[in-house]
């Protein structure tokens, strides 16, 4: 046995290691991979932070976009409100056809379909997200959306019109 450590001691002398330094490069490998692991948290972390703020983003552009589909469908036959978001894309009131909105939008956060907000004669006079994940954006909102600050939730975020006044107030 003496023999056997005796020889260890000789090749690691002959490769330029004394004995106490041969678990050095593991453990600077193990050191390098631990640096890369934060590293790559923190890199998610930012990641998702921009993809939500994108998201947010797009939350407030087709919200505020069937707002106004809304108005302008009610504001065309005295204050009726559409009953799906397809009367909005295909206004089934007139013969001519009349589109207020592109297409019927998912809703951006959760990519499924929008809560609608009661309204007169079983229409709807708003939309809402799904999503409870706090928003990132809690202030400096346009006007009309200025009762956002500080809601803690997306389902907060109500995107209506009504005929009185308050865009998105609510």
């Amino acid at each position: 046995m003496a023999r056997l450590s005796t020889r260890s001691s000789a090749i690691s002398r002959q490769q330029g290691m004394r004995p106490n330094q041969q678990g050095f490069a593991y453990l600077w490998a193990l050191m390098m991979v631990l640096v890369m692991a934060i590293y790559l948290s923190e890199v998610g972390d930012v990641w998702k932070t921009k993809i939500q703020r994108a998201h947010e983003e797009e939350l407030l552009r087709v919200g505020d976009q069937i707002r106004l589909a809304i108005k302008a469908y009610a504001e065309q036959a005295g204050n009726q409100y559409p009953k799906t978001l397809n009367d909005l894309v295909q206004d089934p009131r007139s013969s001519t056809p009349k589109h207020y909105l592109r297409h019927a939008y998912k809703d951006p956060m959760t990519g499924d379909d929008w809560v609608l907000m009661s309204g007169p004669n079983g229409g709807f006079l708003g939309v809402y997200s799904k999503s409870t994940l706090k928003p990132i954006k809690t202030s400096n909102f346009p006007t009309q959306y200025s009762g956002f600050n500080d809601k803690t939730t997306f389902q907060d975020w109500r995107f209506a019109y009504y005929p009185t006044g308050g865009g998105g107030r609510r």
